[in-house]
C-alpha cells in the first residue's frame, strides 16, 4: 500500500482510480468549489469519471467512415446505426457494452449515476436530442468504449442549424478519453473551416490525438504520396506543433481494395493502429493521473486569476467601472501573476473566452487568495501525485493482459493472415519439404566455387561471399549466426544454402527472425 501525507495516520490506497477521487475531493475539489472554477472551465468530476473503461473518440467530416471505422472494430452492427454518403450520423452516439442490445436517449443517459456522462445535461436539450448511447454485448466493448460524434460538414449551414455548442461538447469528451481519433478521407481531402476550428479546439489534448487517413486504397501510390503530404501540412498549420501527430495510413472496412498496390503499408499501418488502441486499457490510469495533473494546474492559476481580480476591487462605490477596466486589462494580470508565481504563459486560459465569462460574473462574490488551499494542491503536485505514479506502475505491471479483444482485434493474431504469415523468414511454414531446398542447386554452384575443405568453408571465405549483398555488417552478422546451425564456426552446403536464403529475406524487405524457426533448420541438423 502506499502511505498518504504522513500527518494523519497513514491510510491505505487500494487502487489508482480510488487514489484519485480521494485526492480530488480532498484538495483539488476545494480550490476548484472555492474559485468558481466549475462555472468557467469544467463541471466537477464525479467517481465515474474515475472508474470509467478507457474511451475513444471518432472525429471527421462527414463521409470519411467514422462509423464503418467503429464497425469495422467490432465486426458487429450496433443500434441506431446508419451509414450513407450524405452526413447520416448527425448525434454523439456513445457506443458502449451492454447484456442486451437497445438504445438510450440523452435525457435518460445523464441522470445515471454509472456512467460519465452527468455533466453533459449543462449543454441543454439541443444537444440531449442529438445524444444516445448504443449497448450491446460485444467483446470489444467489455474493455473500451467508443464515441461516434456527428459527421462535421463543409460549409457554413450547419453551425447555424445546430443549436448547440459542437466546438464545446467536443472538448468536453477530449478532456475525459484516452484516444482522439481524427479520420480523413484520402481520396477527398478537403479540411474545412470547422473542421479546422474542432481541431484547434482539441489543441491541449494532442498527446490523445491520433490520425486516420482512411480510404487509401481508392488512390495509387503516387497521388497518395502526395496525399499525406497535403494532409501532414495542413495538420502543422492548424494543430502548430513541432512533433508530428502519428497518423495511420488505410482501409478501414471489411471490403476488398479497389487498389491493392500498398496492401502491406495497409496491413502494417491497422497493425499499428490495433496495437495504439489495445494498449489503452493498460495505460488508462496513467492518462487518468495525467489529466487530473493538467486540471490541477489550470485549477492553480485560475484561483490567482479570481484573488486577484478580488484584491482590486472597491469595496463601495464604482464596482461596474472597476470590474469593466479589469476585464479589457486582463492580460496585464495574466502577465503579473505569470512574473510572481514563475507560471508558464501556456498555463493559462484562452484570455478572451475568461473576458467573456467574467462579463456575467458578480465580483463581489470572489474570493480573496485563500494559501491553506493553494497549499493542498502544491502538495497534492508535489507529493501525493509522484506516490500514485508508483501505484500505477504495481498496477500496470499486475495487468500485463489488459488489453482489447474481439472484433477486428482477432483476425490477425495468429494463423495464416496474422501479420507477415508466410511471408520472409515464415515461407514455407507449412509445407513438408525444406523450403531452402528449391534454390539449392543455384547455392550449391556458388558453395562450390569456394573450394569446401570437408565439405565446408571457412567464415573467411562465406564472407566474401555474403558481403556482395551490400547488406550492413551488422545484418549479415545475425545471419551468419542463424546460418550456422551446429555453431562450428564453418557453414556446410546446408547452413550456405540457408545463409542465402536468409539474405534473400532480407533483401526482399522483410525482418530477420531472432531465433531460426522450426521449418529453417536444416533437416540435416533437425536432430541436434
Amino acid at each position: 500500500g502506499v502511505s498518504w501525507n504522513g500527518k494523519k495516520d497513514p491510510e491505505l490506497i487500494q487502487n489508482v482510480s480510488e487514489g484519485l477521487k480521494k485526492l480530488y475531493k480532498t484538495k483539488l475539489f476545494p480550490l476548484e468549489d472555492t474559485y468558481h472554477f466549475h462555472d468557467f472551465h469544467s463541471p466537477a468530476l464525479e467517481d465515474a469519471d474515475f472508474d470509467n473503461k478507457p474511451m475513444v473518440l471518432l472525429v471527421g467530416q462527414y463521409s470519411t467512415g467514422k462509423t464503418t471505422f467503429i464497425r469495422h472494430l467490432m465486426e458487429q452492427d450496433f443500434p441506431g446505426m446508419r451509414i450513407g454518403p450524405e452526413p447520416t450520423t448527425d448525434s454523439f452516439i456513445a457506443v458502449m457494452h451492454g447484456e442486451q442490445d437497445g438504445l438510450i436517449p440523452g435525457n435518460a443517459l445523464v441522470v445515471d449515476p454509472k456512467k460519465p456522462f452527468r455533466k453533459l445535461n449543462a449543454f441543454g436539450n439541443a444537444f440531449l436530442n442529438r445524444f444516445v448511447c448504443a449497448q450491446m454485448p460485444n467483446a470489444v466493448l467489455e474493455s473500451i468504449s467508443i464515441i461516434d460524434t456527428p459527421g462535421i460538414l463543409s460549409g457554413e449551414k450547419q453551425r447555424i442549424s445546430r443549436g448547440y455548442d459542437f466546438a464545446a461538447v467536443l472538448e468536453w469528451f477530449a478532456e475525459r478519453v484516452d484516444r482522439i481519433i481524427l479520420l480523413f478521407d484520402a481520396h477527398k481531402l478537403d479540411i474545412s473551416d470547422e473542421f479546422s476550428e474542432v481541431i484547434r479546439s482539441l489543441k491541449n489534448h494532442e498527446d490523445k490525438m491520433r490520425v486516420v487517413l482512411n480510404k487509401a486504397d481508392q488512390i495509387g501510390t503516387q497521388q497518395l504520396m502526395r496525399v499525406y503530404g497535403a494532409l501532414m501540412w495542413s495538420l502543422g498549420k492548424i494543430v502548430g506543433t513541432p512533433e508530428v501527430i502519428r497518423v495511420y495510413i488505410g482501409s478501414f472496412w471489411a471490403q476488398p481494395l479497389l487498389v491493392a498496390d500498398n496492401r502491406k503499408l495497409f496491413e502494417a499501418e491497422e497493425q499499428d493502429l490495433f496495437k495504439d488502441i489495445q494498449g489503452l486499457p493498460r495505460n488508462a490510469a496513467l492518462r487518468k493521473l495525467n489529466d487530473l495533473i493538467k486540471r490541477a494546474r489550470l485549477a492553480k492559476v485560475h484561483a490567482y486569476i479570481i484573488s486577484s481580480l478580488k484584491k482590486e476591487m472597491p469595496n463601495m462605490f464604482g464596482k461596474e467601472n472597476k470590474k469593466k477596466e479589469l476585464i479589457a486589462n486582463l492580460g496585464e494580470i495574466y502577465t503579473r501573476i505569470e512574473k510572481e508565481h514563475q507560471i508558464s504563459p501556456g498555463d493559462f486560459p484562452k484570455l478572451a473566452k475568461m473576458q467573456e465569462i467574467l462579463a456575467n460574473q458578480d465580483f463581489s462574490k470572489f474570493q480573496a487568495v485563500k494559501p491553506k488551499l493553494l497549499e493542498a494542491v502544491e502538495d497534492m503536485l508535489a507529493n501525493d501525485i509522484a506516490k500514485l505514479m508508483t501505484l500505477v506502475r504495481q498496477e500496470e505491471a499486475a495487468m500485463p493482459s489488459q488489453s482489447v479483444q474481439g472484433g477486428a482485434f482477432e483476425g490477425t493474431m495468429d494463423g495464416p493472415f496474422g501479420h507477415g504469415y508466410g511471408e520472409g523468414a515464415g515461407e514455407g511454414i507449412d509445407e513438408l519439404e525444406w523450403v531452402v531446398a528449391r534454390d539449392k542447386p543455384t547455392y550449391d554452384e556458388i558453395f562450390y566455387t569456394l573450394s569446401p575443405v570437408n565439405g565446408k568453408v571457412s567464415g573467411a571465405l562465406a564472407k566474401k561471399e555474403m558481403v556482395k549483398s551490400k547488406l550492413p555488417n551488422t545484418v549479415l552478422g545475425k545471419i551468419w549466426k542463424l546460418a550456422d546451425v551446429d555453431k562450428d564456426g564453418y557453414l556446410d552446403d546446408d547452413e550456405f544454402a540457408l545463409a542465402n536464403h536468409l539474405i534473400k529475406v532480407k533483401l526482399e524487405g522483410h525482418e530477420l527472425p531472432t531465433d531460426l524457426p522450426e521449418h529453417l533448420i536444416p533437416p540435416s541438423k533437425r536432430g541436434l
